[in-house]
């Protein structure tokens, strides 16, 4: 599989975007290293051949950077998981912006209210960072608990996503 990775200024620093011959995103974080990007995704994901291009997710970036907190919901994404895995990214991308949910209310919304460890364990997995919104879920005391790419830049951005509410 060929895919195309670009890298963008925001706010939030440096925003790497790798993307399939469809234009989906598989993968996406606050880094320059592109390797890091790529190792998002397991040994059988990667793809065989990464060029630096231009991706439509580019957009829907700056865009969401300049207030459209919705512009990366139309944004094609390309996961490969578990049935349950795979639920609970499509449940991310329902959470609606400033509305956070806790790992026990993200674990209440893939009807297994116990499974709060595999839930956290969906948002550490989550590849597609931004489109796929892992930000959203806070620890159950409201604390921000983990993040990928670095508790500031999840502030940061749930902090945007509040003003907009």
């Amino acid at each position: 599989m060929t895919a195309l990775i670009q890298t963008l200024e925001t706010p939030d620093g440096p925003f790497t975007i790798l993307v399939d011959d469809r234009q989906r995103v598989l993968a996406s974080g606050w880094t320059t290293d592109q390797q890091v990007i790529i190792e998002r995704l397991s040994p059988v994901a990667r793809p065989v051949d990464v060029r630096e291009g231009d991706t439509d997710a580019a957009a829907a970036t700056l865009a969401y950077y300049a207030g459209d907190l919705s512009a990366i919901d139309g944004v094609a994404v390309k996961q490969i998981g578990t049935a349950m895995q795979l639920a609970g990214w499509a449940a991310l991308r329902r959470i609606d912006p400033g509305v956070p949910l806790t790992y026990t209310g993200f674990a209440a919304a893939l009807d297994n209210p116990r499974a709060v460890r595999a839930a956290a364990s969906i948002c550490a997995r989550n590849a597609p960072a931004l489109f796929v919104p892992c930000h959203r879920v806070l620890r159950t005391d409201g604390s921000l608990g983990g993040f990928a790419w670095g508790l500031d830049v999840k502030e940061r951005l749930l902090a945007r996503e509040s003003v907009g509410r």
